[in-house]
């Protein structure tokens, strides 16, 4: 952790440094790197209370002057600092040394993205917050800590194993798993995972191990296929499955089900019957099973366009990261997410010359070509290579030129003669938005973010 000293908190000294080192021993910070004459005139005492690797510095220019001296290597690094302190400075020295292709996160923007949809929220409506696949590419623990800062009632993972990661991080809140696996029983009870349901043979295998293991009751969560055909059961199960669960070691917590098309308004006569066998299927459920469960069905989409289907609890995942997947106009968002990277060299192309590989790009004149640190193994598709995407450079756009490499993409900058090695090119962001270069490269938002390679350095800013 790098972190300055704490002004204007009201506490007094002694006591705030105390606590704080108290903190980053509970949180087992194994290196401290500490900014600021208060923070080093209370050296002694923050280091009688966590053990630790600990540097002081009394200024930020203290510490970039011995910069060069300093070793980072396999590390997570927090910066925490006061505004006054200017951290921005560390945080370039330490993105020169990495891998200079980077996704920012705007941890406020998605402050705000929760803000807005909690306004369309009935008071009584529970909120589930989806970070499965790696957040959607954004990171796990980072976005987890602040749905749980946020009082989110819910959040779903994919994998037993994502559930693990953020119970390691320290993440209490609920977690639902959605695709369980045999091999992740005993992980779930370790770390109070809840299973979905989805099938008979789920069913019966969790209950067998429940029974080995002398589990009385376990918390899970039952999925009803109403038209999506990929998991859960049907409608017309719902009385059996009822029998099952009633005489088994289960506590239902919830019962949901996914709509297929809540965000297209050509849809909406078939969702509105998905959520009829929805409702059918639960009321036979709470018939068998005599206790009260949460139902939900709501996606992002469906949170604006459907606000009846809000029931006891929604589920929202692409809205969280910006992105209207409804395309309504009727909810304002900010865009979480900013891939950037830099130019590697710049070249004269002559006219008659090619780019790249396969000679695809076929210089028609002499051009100014500029190569970017970053290719498809970077998650930048390829189907964006030979001028069907467009990078964001000193405030215009450049297209591709030639066929994205694994690890660098060139453009067009001619007439761009402002432009030099080292700059600075942004992907996708608040100036080029990532459902735009996604209608580019004929995908969707969801698979750009979640395509970004986890080689690419997610940095993470909030106020």
């Amino acid at each position: 952790m790098i972190l300055s000293d704490i002004p204007q908190t009201g506490m007094e000294e002694k006591k705030l440094y105390r606590e704080l080192a108290r903190l980053l021993a509970q949180k087992k910070i194994n290196r401290l790197l500490a900014i600021g004459e208060r923070l080093c005139a209370n050296e002694s005492l923050i280091a009688q209370h966590m053990k630790a690797d600990m540097h002081f510095f009394h200024s930020t220019e203290a510490f970039i002057s011995l910069f060069p001296q300093l070793s980072f290597r396999d590390e997570t690094i927090l910066l925490k600092g006061a505004r006054v302190f200017q951290f921005e400075k560390i945080d370039h020295l330490l993105a020169q040394q990495a891998h200079q292709t980077i996704l920012e996160i705007d941890l406020n923007a998605m402050a705000y993205n929760i803000t807005q949809y909690q306004k369309r929220l009935r008071p009584s409506t529970k909120l589930m917050a989806m970070v499965k696949a790696f957040g959607y590419g954004t990171g796990s623990f980072e976005i987890a800590n602040l749905l749980q800062f946020h009082k989110i009632d819910y959040l779903a993972v994919a994998y037993a194993d994502e559930g693990v990661e953020l119970r390691k991080a320290g993440i209490s809140i609920p977690i639902m798993v959605m695709n369980v696996e045999e091999n992740s029983y005993e992980a779930l009870l370790q770390f109070h995972l809840e299973p979905v349901i989805y099938s008979f043979k789920t069913l019966k295998a969790i209950d067998h191990f429940l029974r080995d293991a002398g589990i009385p009751l376990m918390s899970v969560h039952i999925e009803i296929d109403t038209g999506m055909n990929r998991l859960g059961f049907r409608p017309e199960q719902a009385g059996e499955l009822g029998r099952g669960l009633a005489s088994g070691p289960f506590k239902v917590q919830t019962v949901f089900s996914h709509l297929a098309a809540g965000e297209e308004q050509q849809q909406d006569e078939f969702t509105r019957q998905q959520a009829i066998f929805f409702e059918d299927a639960a009321k036979q459920l709470e018939a068998a099973l005599s206790y009260p469960f949460l139902r939900h069905l709501a996606n992002t989409a469906a949170i604006v366009r459907f606000p009846l289907l809000q029931l006891d609890m929604v589920r929202l995942g692409i809205g969280l990261y910006g992105i209207d997947s409804a395309s309504c106009d009727q909810i304002e968002l900010k865009e979480v997410a900013t891939l950037k990277s830099t130019i590697a060299q710049i070249r004269t192309v002559k006219r008659g010359e090619t780019v790249g590989y396969n000679r695809k790009g076929v210089a028609n004149e002499n051009l100014s070509v500029a190569t970017v640190r970053i290719g498809y193994a970077d998650g930048f598709p390829r189907s964006l290579g030979n001028g069907a995407g467009k990078m964001w450079l000193k405030g215009r756009l450049a297209p591709t030129i030639g066929t994205v490499c694994m690890d660098m993409t060139m453009i067009d900058i001619t007439g761009m003669p402002d432009v030099e090695e080292g700059d600075e090119v942004v992907l996708f962001g608040p100036q080029l938005s990532v459902q735009r270069v996604a209608r580019w490269a004929q995908t969707i938002p969801y698979e750009m973010l979640t395509g970004i390679s986890h080689r690419v350095k997610r940095i993470y800013f909030q106020d």
